[in-house]
């Protein structure tokens, strides 16, 4: 679709710049005389009937299908430049759908279909459309069981919490008895943003020691120890810890997130999660029974 969609953008480009509206008959409203091209065709309208260009139909649930993936693909960042109305889908069937058939008639009446480019192109977009198709039909049916979402969100309950995040502040100092004397002006109430910026060689002491939410893991594991302990309070701090930063003291100002999210709060995303893998396995199980099956060379030698 992605293809359809590209090709699309490029020939209305093209017409638009090259041809001009008044260049069409059906648009500038001459009269001219249009080759009638005897065109085979073997794609049927979908839908009702709306145009027929020569002998190629064009049906109602075509034109929609096509502007629906234009309007979401095309142009995402113009939502000015949309088709909704009536007029507007009529002005893109003429404008862009039947230009398109006109030029692909043509070709075919210069036999550029016959063209050996052409060809590889057209076989390599059908090994890719028949290769979707065939994994749509391997796992259209695929589906998981309501025991197999329970029993994965109790399996895997602790890593499906919402990650905790805590705000804390730092003070890092060269010598364990700086460290010290700091820590007891704390104790005594001392303010920690205050002896952060006056004595803190990290780079957090501009913000007084801030290092905003952050989570476990994105520091030192002394750091990970003394910060995110379970005997922190919020407003509290830390003994004194070492790290390969020098002496650190850190105090817990507030903190979110680590809740468990109960499981109807996350069936669906569970679910989505192992029809997936169910539908990778069923993938990985027949693509291995076709190499068992097949002759493969790889000349990796050839691969520069």
């Amino acid at each position: 679709m992605r293809i359809k969609i590209i090709l699309i953008v490029i020939i209305s480009l093209f017409l638009s710049s090259i041809l001009g509206c008044d260049k069409i008959p059906f648009i500038s409203g001459k009269k001219k005389e249009v080759k009638v091209i005897p065109a085979p065709s073997i794609i049927e309208a979908k839908g009702a009937l709306i145009a027929k260009v020569n002998n190629i139909p064009v049906g109602l649930d075509d034109l929609n299908e096509e502007i629906e993936d234009y309007n979401d693909n095309v142009l995402k960042d113009r939502p000015d430049l949309k088709i909704n109305t009536k007029e507007q889908k009529i002005t893109y069937l003429r404008n862009e759908v039947i230009r398109r058939i006109l030029i692909y008639q043509n070709a075919l009446d210069k036999g550029l279909d016959r063209n050996e480019e052409v060809k590889q192109a057209v076989e390599k977009n059908k090994r890719d459309l028949l290769v979707m198709q065939n994994i749509k039909e391997l796992t259209k049916n695929i589906d998981v069981s309501s025991k197999e979402v329970e029993d994965y969100y109790n399996t895997y309950k602790e890593q499906l919490k919402e990650p905790e995040e805590r705000q804390i502040y730092e003070i890092v100092v060269s010598s364990e008895q700086e460290a010290r004397n700091i820590l007891i002006q704390l104790l005594q109430g001392g303010d920690f943003v205050a002896l952060a910026k006056n004595n803190s060689v990290a780079s957090s002491a501009k913000e007084g020691g801030d290092l905003g939410f952050i989570q476990k893991g994105k520091k030192s594991p002394q750091f990970d120890a003394a910060a995110f302990s379970d005997s922190l309070e919020i407003g509290k701090t830390s003994n004194i810890f070492k790290t390969p930063d020098g002496y650190s003291i850190v105090k817990l100002e507030a903190m979110h997130g680590g809740k468990q999210k109960p499981l109807s709060e996350m069936w669906d995303d569970i679910k989505r999660g192992l029809v997936f893998l169910k539908q990778q396995q069923a993938v990985e199980e027949l693509t291995g029974k076709l190499s068992r099956d097949a002759k493969i060379e790889v000349y990796e030698g050839e691969i520069k």
